[in-house]
Formats: structure tokens, sequence, C-alpha cells
């Protein structure tokens, strides 16, 4: 019962990863750009307008040189985020998506904590509850 428990909490957990929306700024309006943590109302609005009067951005480097207050630990953020140039993250940063699973099985050994010395393991109780349940 509680390894089912654990394996629905474990799935919700790394489903929750996939939530995220990556955001293209190219492609993106005010609203998805708005959605990006990181991304308020004016620099979604300064994000369009330099889009609109040169043109779609390139890369990182061309967006970090054209929309005031992006330097490369920002442009980490938002990329971490879910903000996309081209369809591409931010060198150096994870994408979100792909992250999130990574992240948890890394964290899934130090969360484990050693046990105390006589103490029994939660599978010896369950085996007895399990032989009896089985006659």
């Amino acid at each position: 019962m509680i390894k089912k428990l654990m394996l629905a909490v474990a799935t919700l957990v790394a489903s929750m990863g996939f939530a995220f929306a990556q955001v293209d700024v190219n492609k993106a309006d005010a609203a998805a750009l708005d959605s990006v943590k990181g991304v308020g109302p004016a620099m979604s609005k300064a994000i369009i307008d330099e889009r609109t009067k040169a043109g779609p951005f390139k890369d990182w480097a061309d967006f970090q040189k054209r929309v005031k207050g992006v330097a490369d630990k920002r442009a980490a953020q938002l990329s971490k985020a879910g903000l996309q140039v081209n369809g591409q993250a931010k060198d150096g940063a994870p994408v979100t998506a792909a992250a999130k699973p990574e992240a948890k099985s890394d964290a899934k050994p130090e969360a484990a904590k050693p046990a105390k010395a006589g103490a029994k393991p939660a599978d010896a109780k369950a085996k007895p509850e399990a032989a009896k349940s089985a006659t």
C-alpha cells in the first residue's frame, strides 16, 4: 500500500516538471511572456517592442544585447523558467521539462537518511502482514 502511494507521489512530482510550458520570445504574445517567471509587463512590452522594431531575435546573445536589463545571469534564470530564443535554451541553463526529472533523481539519494542502529526496515514490518493476508 505504501509503495503504491509513494509511486503515485513520485509520478505526480515527475509530471509537474512537464507542466511548465516553453515560451519562445519570437512567437509569444504579452500574456505568454508574462507567464514566464521573472518576466513582467514592462519586460514583455520591451521584448515585443524590440521584436517589432528590429525583427526576430537570432539567438540569446542578440536577445541580451537588444533587451535592456537582461545580462547573463538574468538570461540564465529566464531560460530556466522556460523562456527560449528560436526554440533554444540559454547555454548553461537547463530546459525545465528535461531538467526537472533529472533534479528529482539526483535529490533522492540526498533525501535518503541512514537508518538508526537497531531500527527495523519498513519491509520487515510489511512482510508479516503480507504473510497474514496471503493465508
